[in-house]
């Protein structure tokens, strides 16, 4: 057989395997659907919108009440373009409820915004939104960047974050309320499952505006609570505190976790402090944490825990990317990573208690 012919063959070969590739592509994807990725990409366009709703305080205005299109646009002073798409998008997204189409109309918050959005609620977590579109938002688009280089990228790079804001008044009392409202769900559920009838005394170590302090006195007449933090935050307690009618069964006391000993109680709490620092940090306050305890006390971490199997939780494998972009070195973690290191400390028995949602309590005994 001549060349020619082997070259041929070649061609034809080569032919019906480029064919039998293409069809067995086909097959692999047939009965796919790029919607997920197309929502998980797009995912900060739905975000953003309702970010700006947080902002405006939409849901603040719209209360008990429906509105028009028309009046809520007068009251958010928003341009009559916009009006019917982010209103509507909203609606889509599950926030708002729409009686009536075009023109008539009525909008009003749905269960779930009424619930954690309107400021008039006593479980409003809109502070912790109002944190993300005011300082986190921005932050985000340099992921990449704190990925190459494992170094912060929030607008301090040369300044730790939490000397800035605890340097400004404003951001420290943004600060402070949007972890109050973040956290107020986790502290009942703890409140209701853990056995503090068995106790004492309680110090929330990073205690901030002493909330966890308050939902325990509230609960268990018998608990005495100190809320320990940064000396620039106890005025911030202390008045919450008081508003609360509990000054007489809750103190504020003062310091730094870092370089001075904790108060002395049976039960020590830090609520979403551990994922603040890095491996070393977090090992040091468990053995701060241990060295304040009596024997037969008990160390709670209140974390978005991930699963051991760092598959399932995603909000807590966000966060800890999160940790990432604003300090580098810290980041969120396992059940049983807590454990090891509560282990290596010198703790005895430990559990992991489901709270609300994706998070967990991390308990430790002594």
């Amino acid at each position: 057989m001549s060349r020619r012919g082997n070259a041929a063959d070649d061609l034809l070969s080569l032919a019906g395997m480029r064919q039998k590739r293409d069809s067995a592509s086909h097959m692999s994807t047939a009965g796919l659907d790029p919607s997920h990725v197309m929502e998980v990409g797009t995912g900060f366009w739905p975000s953003k919108t309702l970010l700006s709703a947080v902002e405006l305080d939409l849901f603040s205005v719209l209360g008990a009440e429906s509105m028009s299109g028309e009046e809520v646009g007068a009251r958010l002073a928003l341009h009559p373009r916009a009006i019917d798409d982010f209103l509507d998008a909203l609606v889509a997204l599950g926030f708002l409820d729409r009686n009536g189409e075009g023109t008539n109309g009525r909008y009003r918050n749905s269960a779930e915004a009424a619930a954690f959005l309107d400021k008039q609620s006593p479980t409003y977590v809109g502070g912790f939104l109002e944190l993300c579109n005011a300082q986190i938002y921005g932050v985000w688009r340099e992921l990449t960047q704190a990925l190459k280089t494992g170094e912060p990228q929030n607008e301090v790079k040369l300044k730790p974050y939490f000397d800035e804001i605890y340097s400004d008044p404003a951001k420290l009392e943004q600060f402070m309320q949007a972890m109050a409202g973040l956290s107020l769900g986790d502290f009942h559920a703890l409140a209701e499952r853990f056995g503090f009838a068995r106790y004492d005394t309680v110090c929330d170590v990073g205690g901030a505006t002493g909330q966890l302090c308050r939902t325990l006195a509230g609960r268990y007449s018998h608990l005495r609570c100190t809320s320990y933090d940064q000396p620039v935050v106890a005025p911030i307690a202390q008045r919450s505190i008081a508003a609360a009618g509990l000054s007489e069964r809750v103190s504020v006391a003062s310091g730094d976790f870092f370089t001075d000993a904790l108060p002395k109680a049976d039960v020590i709490t830090m609520s979403h402090i551990l994922h603040d620092w890095n491996l070393d940090r977090k090992k040091q306050l468990i053995s701060a944490a241990y060295d304040a305890l009596p024997d037969g006390g008990a160390f709670i971490v209140v974390e978005h825990l991930i699963d051991d199997a760092r598959r399932d939780n995603v909000f807590g494998l966000m966060m800890s990317l999160n940790m990432l972009i604003h300090f580098g070195d810290a980041f969120d973690f396992t059940g049983s990573d807590f454990a090891g290191w509560c282990r290596d400390a010198g703790f005895g028995d430990i559990e992991i208690l489901p709270l609300t949602g994706l998070t967990s309590a991390g308990i430790a005994y002594k």
